[in-house]
């Protein structure tokens, strides 16, 4: 599950690059609406990046006997990175709304990657 570290540090990685230039670059071309919107989606990429490395160092032996729950958590935190972030990143640079109906579809698939952590840890205990 080394992969989920890696993913994770590349998308947090990716954070910081994309908060930097929203701070730096889009501010003064997205108005304050659409920078909160992108900023929001910054936040939320940086925290799932950092679950996506817990996920890795749970799955790589703290957590035993619940390696394919966390595999499930793992790949329901990255479908929520990519639909809720990139959804916000393009309605924000992109101002049509119709994105914004992605978003919700991310948020579900964060909450149940973080049950399934959740779930692991209790039948790893």
């Amino acid at each position: 599950m080394k992969g989920f570290i890696v993913l994770g540090a590349v998308f947090s990685f990716l954070s910081v690059a994309f908060g930097a230039f929203g701070a730096h670059v889009l501010k003064e071309r997205l108005g304050e609406h659409y920078l909160s919107i992108f900023e929001t989606g910054v936040q939320y990429q940086m925290f799932h990046g950092l679950g996506l490395i817990l996920i890795g160092i749970l799955a790589a032996g703290t957590v035993r006997g619940a390696a394919g729950t966390l595999e499930w958590a793992g790949w329901l935190m990255t479908i929520g990175v990519v639909l809720f972030s990139g959804s916000l990143y393009i309605l924000s640079i992109s101002r049509v709304g119709a994105f914004g109906a992605i978003t919700p579809f991310g948020g579900i698939a964060f909450l149940a990657a973080w049950v399934l952590v959740i779930i692991a840890v209790i039948k790893g205990a």
